[in-house]
């Protein structure tokens, strides 16, 4: 008897520490190729943004990515001639719980070369504010003069 109590108790923790139901089925709808195709920010005005460490807006404009979920990798190809460099870029991401205050997902994305491992081990925290079969918007908060500042980044699905 106290067996089956042990066993019952342990496994009602492993199911209850196992990922959210909302996360899996983010990751199911976030795998396959999307465009990031508008970039705005919460105040009005011309800003020198660098974003992931990376480029500028302009060179993010129309740069493809692609999720794979079950590995948590993915990569993005900037394809604007006039940055440099141009390319593929590769990251490993992970959506976490929903915060329950914003009712957003935390999500992580950190850049790596192509076997998945950071040269400096930076990542970024975004907020993945919308996500449905064909759209979907992070947005990032900075600080600009003291002062929260927002990126939101607009995407676009391509196919799976």
């Amino acid at each position: 008897m106290k067996k089956i109590i042990v066993f019952v108790l342990l496994a009602s923790m492993v199911i209850s520490c196992g990922t959210p139901k909302t996360v899996i089925q983010s990751k199911k709808v976030i795998k396959g190729y999307w465009s990031l195709d508008q970039i705005t920010y919460s105040e009005p005005g011309t800003f020198d943004v660098t974003l992931l460490n990376d480029a500028s807006k302009d060179c993010f404009i129309g740069s493809k990515w692609r999720f794979i979920p079950n590995n948590n990798t993915g990569t993005y190809t900037i394809t604007d001639t006039h940055c440099v460099p141009t390319g593929d870029r590769n990251f490993i991401f992970t959506i976490q719980q929903t915060d329950k205050d914003t009712g957003l997902y935390d999500f992580l994305l950190k850049p790596t070369d192509a076997r998945q491992r950071s040269a400096d081990d930076i990542g970024f925290r975004l907020q993945l504010a919308q996500l449905t079969e064909t759209t979907m918007r992070w947005e990032q908060t900075v600080s600009l003069e003291g002062k929260p500042f927002i990126i939101y980044m607009n995407f676009n699905k391509i196919n799976e």
